[in-house]
């Protein structure tokens, strides 16, 4: 019986397969169908799970991908993905020469080799479009192969290469997180977060992915307090709502008179409840 699997290969580069009669798990490298040849993959998900996020992906639009993993990778061929890596590195400078060369308006940002040769992706972020038809034949002459010229935004960019944030970790985008979404500014906003771009930003330069953790916890949360600028009667009499504290759960209130008082929500809401006539 077919089983289903999800390969990942350079960057955060996926694709998903069928097998038959291999002894597979999580963490293999695998030699799997490619373009016109062969590519070297590891193992990133098998069975139902890995149908799920293939189908949460959008990539799957038949019962079992038409390609196939055809054997678990052998040492050998562990080492050549290894020399293919390295020489990766020339490839980048050489392509970056070309760029200048043609005079054209692009970032080369990563390359990859297909495990055979037969293909070469060079990806690539541009402000807008670009006319690379002449660098595409510069590109084959130079390094004898299939050329893909692959253009990527710079949220894209920053997963594909890596790095640290402000928190400390490497990158969610390029380690663990499935898919990018998009962020709005919104999800700062309804966690009271400062609006400083510089605050609120990534290595890529964009609002942080992490903004979108906890947003569904503050907007839960936040439904339990009284919006600022509502009036309240309380034992004080008539207060307007000048500011929450979700994480604390307190309210802070104003006077008719402009004095100020913070006071925990709980305390708040049996106020409200006790109200004079």
């Amino acid at each position: 019986m077919a089983g289903f699997a999800e390969v990942r290969f350079k960057g955060t580069r996926k694709g998903y397969f069928a097998y038959e009669a291999l002894d597979l798990a999580p963490g293999a490298h695998v030699i799997v169908e490619a373009d016109r040849g062969e590519d070297f993959g590891e193992i990133t998900a098998l069975g139902s799970i890995a149908e799920r996020k293939c189908s949460s992906s959008g990539g799957c639009s038949t019962p079992l991908p038409e390609m196939r993993v055809l054997r678990v990778a052998r040492e050998a061929e562990g080492v050549r993905i290894q020399e293919l890596r390295a020489d990766e590195i020339r490839v980048r400078t050489e392509t970056r020469k070309l760029v200048a060369r043609h005079e054209l308006n692009m970032k080369v940002t990563e390359a990859e080799w297909q495990f055979d040769k037969n293909k070469l992706i060079i990806y690539f972020t541009a402000e807008r479009r670009v006319d690379f038809r002449a660098l595409v034949r510069d590109l084959a002459r130079t390094f004898r192969t299939r050329i893909e010229l692959k253009q990527i935004g710079v949220r894209d960019e920053a997963a594909l290469l890596g790095g640290v944030g402000r928190c400390g970790r490497e990158l969610c985008c390029s380690t663990w997180l499935p898919a990018l979404k998009p962020v709005s500014l919104q999800l700062a906003k309804d966690q009271l977060l400062s609006l400083n771009p510089a605050q609120i930003s990534g290595c890529c330069g964009r609002l942080m992915c992490c903004l979108m953790y906890e947003h569904k916890t503050y907007v839960e949360a936040r439904r339990r307090f009284p919006r600022e600028g509502k009036i309240l009667r309380t034992s004080f009499g008539e207060e307007k709502v000048v500011g929450v504290d979700i994480l604390k759960e307190t309210v802070t209130l104003r006077s008719a008179e402009g004095e100020r008082r913070t006071v925990p929500l709980g305390e708040l809401k049996r106020e409200v409840a006790a109200k004079p006539e």
